[in-house]
């Protein structure tokens, strides 16, 4: 594959992963954004993600399996890679799970934290985002590979979802430091590791890609974008979203994504 293929992929996911600085951003304007606003944009981001893993990423994985193994193996092999992507995910939540501000909208830690409690849930919370970050980078670089336009997507859908990422990050370091300069600091790093994982996913197991490989890679990706916008992402945006925000962000991205595909000649 030529040298700029995988720059390009590279590129996109670390402008992915580096949008949780946009949330240490809008912590230098505002306090937060509206919670309609919230709701939808993360209800778009996981209906993106959702119908991306069912309608392309799980349906290749299956394809090409079937190529290399065969039609007895090939939709077995391609679900087995789904739900290990999507168990992979669960672990990683469960030892280091992590929090959206928005899950504590009735706290207000200027008035019931001390400034090391403050600091420290702050850090706390960029380090776990910065773990789950982690896979979202090999996810979005080996999906522009597969194909640009999907990978494009999955960066978009990722980014959305990064911003209130970075405000849970910024927040309580504001809070606690009074400089927002910190606290946008720490939100650029928690998104390092996205581009980091592009980057393993470059140097280590690009070489050794295969069909096979490919097939596994790409059913384990779709397992981990469903497994993200099931657990953490439409929770997160429920918790933001007034009414019927969040679903309708849902619908309204698996609709816009449909299209592209259709439009594209998918």
């Amino acid at each position: 594959m030529p040298i700029q293929n995988i720059l390009f992929a590279l590129a996109i996911t670390g402008l992915a992963g580096l949008s949780t600085a946009i949330g240490g951003i809008i912590n230098f304007f505002v306090k937060k954004p509206t919670r309609t606003f919230m709701g939808f944009t993360l209800g778009f981001s996981a209906g993106v993600m959702i119908f991306i893993s069912f309608a392309e990423f799980l349906d290749q994985s299956i394809e090409d399996l079937t190529i290399v193994y065969g039609d007895n193996w090939g939709f077995t092999l391609g679900v087995t890679a789904f739900f290990i992507g999507m168990l992979g995910i669960f672990l990683l939540d469960m030892l280091v799970p992590h929090d959206y501000i928005g899950d504590h909208d009735d706290h207000d830690p200027s008035d019931t934290e001390e400034e090391e409690g403050l600091m420290r849930v702050g850090i706390l919370t960029a380090v776990g985002i910065a773990l789950h970050n982690f896979p979202e980078g090999l996810a979005t670089f080996f999906a522009t590979l597969h194909d640009v336009r999907l990978g494009m997507a999955i960066a978009i859908a990722i980014a959305i979802h990064n911003i209130p990422e970075g405000i849970a990050i910024a927040a309580p370091i504001y809070a606690a430091t009074g400089s927002r300069l910190k606290a946008l600091l720490y939100s650029f790093y928690a998104g390092l590791t996205e581009p980091a994982g592009a980057l393993i996913a470059a140097f280590i197991l690009y070489p050794f890609l295969s069909e096979a490989l490919l097939g596994w890679v790409l059913g384990g990706v779709g397992g981990f974008m469903v497994a993200i916008s099931l657990d953490e992402i439409i929770p997160a945006a429920k918790t933001y979203g007034t009414q019927h925000a969040p679903i309708i962000g849902v619908i309204g991205g698996m609709v816009v994504m449909a299209a592209s595909l259709i439009l594209l000649g998918a």
